[in-house]
């Protein structure tokens, strides 16, 4: 099949199958006399794996090591476990880092009067550090006007 129908069969776009076979992740398509790819149903098998993959949020690193536990029928499952913890590990951080981030705005936005004065704590927190030419930089110590 070529890189549309391999494409359709796999949810992966042609884009990113290409992109995959350039870093390594997929090995080279075979090719016709005319140069087109053309992909064999355990192509498309893979890339079903790695469109799951990244479905979980799986690096491409941790996609290349999971593919080869994968194909490796002697391995021990303890690997493919280490694997997906560390990811969930990984996924749990982004989590906490995501709720403060939310926890910030919706605190910022709860003391922004939203009406038709120009004063904004959102737009001020934005702007902390930031020194402007016309003020010059707070002394150390002192709250800024």
């Amino acid at each position: 099949m070529n890189i549309g129908e391999a494409s359709r069969a796999s949810g992966v776009s042609a884009k990113m199958i290409r992109y995959y076979e350039s870093i390594g992740l997929i090995a080279d398509a075979a090719r016709t006399e005319a140069g087109y790819r053309t992909y064999q149903p355990g192509d498309v098998e893979t890339l079903r794996f790695i469109r799951r993959a990244r479905d979980l949020g799986f690096s491409v690193e941790e996609m290349t090591t999971l593919l080869a536990l994968w194909r490796d029928k002697s391995r021990e499952s303890a690997e493919v476990k280490r694997v997906a913890l560390g990811h969930v590990a990984d996924i749990e951080r982004r989590i906490r880092e995501l709720e403060g981030m939310a926890r910030t705005l919706r605190h910022l936005a709860g003391h922004c009067h939203g009406d038709h004065r120009p004063d904004c704590p959102i737009l001020d927190d934005l702007a902390e550090g930031i020194v402007s030419p016309a003020q010059p930089p707070a002394a150390k110590g002192f709250l800024r006007p």
